[in-house]
């Protein structure tokens, strides 16, 4: 189960979501047709073992990955991944030198 805390003018709250589509599928399929305005969290949690985790970098690599193939997203998520990937979307990594 992934719930999404987001910023609204009132302040910080869990994303109301039904059940059925708290399943990591539609999770990016609602982040990349713009469902969320103001994302600043992703939490992944399995209630019947018990666990929860910060799933923000999963996410955002995800994300990241959809955007080089071409998909388009709005701004407020291009924030959300730069945030936990820690670089701007498609800037590209200097690689080490080798001495040959």
């Amino acid at each position: 189960m992934y719930l999404v805390l987001e910023d609204f003018s009132s302040g910080a709250a869990w994303r109301e979501t039904d059940e059925d589509k708290t399943d990591y599928r539609t999770l990016i399929s609602d982040f990349l047709t713009g469902q969320y305005d103001h994302p600043l969290r992703v939490v992944a949690l399995n209630p019947l073992e018990g666990w929860s985790r910060d799933a923000s970098y999963d996410v955002a690599k995800e994300l990241e990955q959809w955007v080089a193939e071409g998909h388009e997203v709005t701004e407020p998520v291009r924030e959300f991944i730069e945030r936990f990937i820690g670089r701007p979307i498609g800037a590209q990594l200097l690689l080490p030198l080798r001495e040959f």
